[in-house]
């Protein structure tokens, strides 16, 4: 049985505690006009924007008998829940540490991104199974309206995306989904623009579900996208930009360190990478300094400033229980 120097080190520079860009507590305004900018006011102009137009889209897609258009509906549905999830995720993610939640609430945020990205599979999906039924029996859509609304809603969702870009308040994996889902949409009106035009000054009716079909594709693409990022995380994956060999070889380089095991890496929520160890002593430096050296080296050369270090006694220093007993007869 191992004999354990109980000191360590704990280094902790960007944990739950500090400050959200989506806080709230930015009121200086640069210049008058300016959209508001924190991660929060963005998400719920979006949100706004996209529930406008909504209903306009599903109106006139029955209306015309366009796929194209109904489908750009239920991608701005999808939308809409997507933005009033990551709305609520942004908010729960403010609020601070318990003593049953020791990192605070920001897992909500990957929670909520999570499931922005099944959703847009399951829409893709449904997309294409209507297209493929469509493009058997073409209906005869209203090419003047299907062009119209497609323009509207182009215009909708870009002035969504510029939302969500601008502004200095950060942005995190809510906003960037949000952002995934309004420019996917965009990519749908641009293909309904086509189909419209398409149907109506070509007459080609199958133009319609033809896009719906390519946008199907694209939209799961992003899903699969979303769905492989945010389930890395939730599955307390290693985060893909830290190299964990060259990890292991920077706390092995470390003055004092003889061996290691139980490294650990993993990320709680976007921006907030986790690193715990357990060094071996060398028998020749103090814990305390292995460990205050180990943490800076961490923060040094991979940018990790939340670092758990437990120490060992040295190998040699351990005495087994069966002599332990021997000796105590």
């Amino acid at each position: 049985m191992k004999e354990h120097d109980h000191g360590g080190s704990h280094r902790h520079r960007g944990g739950p505690d500090h400050a959200h860009a989506g806080d709230g507590a930015d009121h200086d305004h640069d210049h008058a006009g300016e959209l508001r900018r924190t991660p929060v006011d963005r998400l719920r102009v979006a949100l706004i924007l996209t529930s406008a137009f909504l209903l306009i889209e599903v109106v006139a897609g029955v209306y015309a008998r366009s796929l194209a258009l109904l489908s750009d509906a239920i991608h701005m549905l999808t939308d809409a829940v997507a933005l009033a999830l990551a709305l609520f995720a942004q908010r729960v993610a403010q609020r601070p540490r318990t003593a049953t939640h020791t990192y605070g609430s920001r897992r909500v945020e990957i929670l909520a991104a999570f499931v922005n990205g099944v959703l847009l599979g399951i829409s893709s999906l449904w997309i294409a199974v209507e297209a493929a039924r469509r493009w058997h029996n073409p209906p005869d859509v209203r090419g003047g309206v299907l062009l119209a609304v497609a323009l509207a809603g182009l215009a909708v969702n870009l002035l969504s995306a510029w939302v969500l870009i601008r502004g200095r308040g950060g942005h995190n994996v809510n906003t960037r989904a949000a952002l995934a889902h309004v420019l996917a949409d965009a990519a749908g009106s641009v293909g309904a623009i086509i189909a419209g035009v398409a149907v109506r000054y070509g007459g080609w009716h199958r133009a319609d579900p033809a896009i719906s079909l390519v946008l199907a594709a694209l939209i799961l693409w992003g899903a699969w996208g979303l769905i492989d990022g945010t389930a890395r995380v939730l599955m307390e994956g290693a985060p893909t930009d830290v190299d964990v060999t060259a990890l292991e070889t920077t706390i092995r380089g470390t003055t004092g360190v003889s061996a290691l095991h139980d490294l650990h890496v993993w990320t709680v929520a976007e921006g907030f990478p986790v690193v715990t160890v357990h060094v071996v002593l060398d028998g020749e430096h103090h814990g305390t300094d292995v460990a205050r050296d180990v943490c800076r080296r961490i923060a040094e050369a991979h940018s990790i400033d939340h670092v758990t270090v437990q120490v060992e006694a040295p190998q040699a220093n351990i005495v087994p229980l069966a002599r332990i007993a021997r000796r105590g007869r």
